[in-house]
């Protein structure tokens, strides 16, 4: 076996020059001239998954628990404690963005500078320690402070892991692997409210409120994790730990035999990058990334206030009880239409069906129903949220087979989304409790606004896929060799874009 893939690798083979319709028999098939074991391909995939996913969602359901469990702490007495008046509670949920997004693209850039296994750790080991430092706050202004230095080291998490997962994954598994991410982060939703109460039991422990014991007791298993992440996680597949020699030849030959993964394609040049910022499909993904994300956090904030406003006879156990069946459904739902989507290759279609089931629970919220008919809007918006937030994360970097381009596409993707988590809070202030029908209202309207988006996107790529199928792109590669064709990345006409 390892003789026959090194065979493969080093073969050189001169290819003539064809039409793009003898390329591309279909969408969803890439450059199939690599002959490949699928068994050792499946089992090489099982032992990528064993020692990368339970990392990479331990991190990112930390990660989103020590961001979102400011809106438990609430329910323990955060703000009284700490004397907050009007809307500080919104500004101390909100100031984490601005730090956030704007260490998005720049920690994409240095992601492979400083090594992948490297970086994350440290950023996760900090975060661990300010997240943990949060539950010792006294005032406002120390609670902003750690806010704002938790966004600054934990912006460059998840595009570093969609980023990451690219290394070791093809486009036709990347949705269900980041898919796990965004199951982290209906866990964390559930977990949190299940911690929160169990934490809660503890108020006057030592003399402390309940809130800060949750701050310090969810922020320091990150700070562990940090730590371990240095060893768990490899920088890429040569550096792999886990992976032997026959797995790394393994892993050339799946790269290779997708259109535009060339050696140089996986280095970062500068010409690329700067091809992401003047895509403006890129910036269309951008766009349509801070609807769904104004949904992502104001949901996953303020659950527990919608759900309490739904019925105030409800105790603030019953309240996080509550929550947890909506991020159960919502994470069931997005694994069972990641593995679809990643077999169908298909984005655009499920994106939009799913934004229009939030749609219409956040209209069921709105509607002046009993509180059982606005729980079960709660359910609908759940089913559709990771969904629609989800799939365009894999979808983008699908579409930009060279590193450069698909790193900077993912930090700005992210960046932009992220922005709407600075928006989010003020949707829902308190003095608009009960209903909130305006917080409610803007997110459906968001969430509409990227559904149309994305399905404009889905019809522009099947478009220009049946334009190169029938050879109309071919000018584009005219005169060129093999070798300039394939580092044409997804303005190659053989290229076939995921819609």
């Amino acid at each position: 076996m390892t003789s026959r893939l090194n065979a493969i690798l080093n073969k050189e083979t001169t290819v003539p020059h064809r039409r793009s319709e003898d390329w591309i028999k279909n969408e969803n098939i890439e450059a199939e001239s690599v002959e490949i074991d699928h068994d050792a391909e499946r089992r090489l995939l099982r032992k990528i998954d064993i020692h990368i996913v339970p990392v990479a969602m331990l991190l990112y359901l930390l990660s989103f628990l020590d961001r979102i469990n400011i809106g438990n702490a609430r329910l323990y007495g955060m703000e009284a404690d700490l004397g907050l008046k009007g809307n500080q509670y919104q500004i101390a949920v909100s100031i984490l963005f601005v730090t956030y997004v704007l260490s998005e693209v720049p920690s994409n850039l240095v992601l492979k500078k400083f090594h992948p296994s490297r970086y994350i750790s440290a950023i996760a080991t900090l975060w661990g320690i300010i997240a943990t430092l949060t539950g010792v706050t006294n005032n406002f202004g120390q609670l902003v402070a750690c806010r704002i230095l938790l966004g600054l080291v934990e912006g460059g998490l998840f595009p570093g892991m969609a980023v990451y997962l690219t290394f070791f994954y093809t486009r036709t598994e990347l949705a269900l692997r980041i898919g796990y991410l965004f199951v982290s982060a209906a866990v964390a939703g559930a977990c949190g409210g299940l911690l929160a109460y169990g934490i809660g039991q503890m108020d006057g422990t030592a003399g402390q409120r309940a809130w800060r014991w949750i701050m310090i007791l969810e922020g320091l298993p990150t700070f562990v994790l940090g730590i371990a992440s240095w060893w768990l996680l490899a920088d890429d597949p040569d550096h792999a730990w886990y992976l032997n020699a026959q797995d790394k030849a393994l892993m050339h030959v799946r790269q290779n035999r997708q259109t535009g993964q060339t050696k140089s394609a996986q280095e970062f040049h500068k010409d690329d990058a700067l091809e992401a910022v003047k895509d403006w499909k890129v910036w269309a993904f951008c766009f349509a990334q801070f609807g769904t994300d104004t949904m992502l956090y104001g949901y996953s904030t303020f659950l527990p206030t919608i759900i309490k406003s739904i019925n105030k006879r409800w105790t603030d156990t019953q309240i996080q009880a509550f929550t947890v069946p909506c991020y159960a459904l919502g994470a069931i739902t997005y694994l069972f239409v990641a593995r679809l989507s990643d077999r169908q290759q298909m984005r655009g279609l499920y994106s939009v069906i799913f934004g229009a089931v939030s749609v219409v629970g956040y209209g069921i919220l709105i509607s002046n129903s009993a509180a059982g008919v606005h729980y079960f809007g709660c359910f609908l918006v759940a089913m559709g949220l990771y969904v629609i937030t989800g799939l365009p994360l894999a979808w983008l970097p699908n579409n930009c087979p060279r590193y450069g381009k698909r790193t900077t596409a993912t930090g700005l993707q992210l960046t932009i989304g992220n922005t709407s988590g600075i928006m989010a809070p003020f949707l829902y202030p308190t003095r608009e409790g009960p209903r909130y029908t305006r917080g409610h209202a803007v997110t459906l309207a968001m969430v509409g606004y990227s559904a149309l988006v994305f399905g404009f996107m889905w019809y522009w790529f099947a478009g220009l896929n049946a334009k190169r199928r029938a050879g109309l792109e071919d000018d584009r590669i005219a005169g060129l060799s093999e070798e300039e064709i394939a580092e044409l990345g997804d303005k190659n006409s053989r290229y076939v874009y995921t819609i």
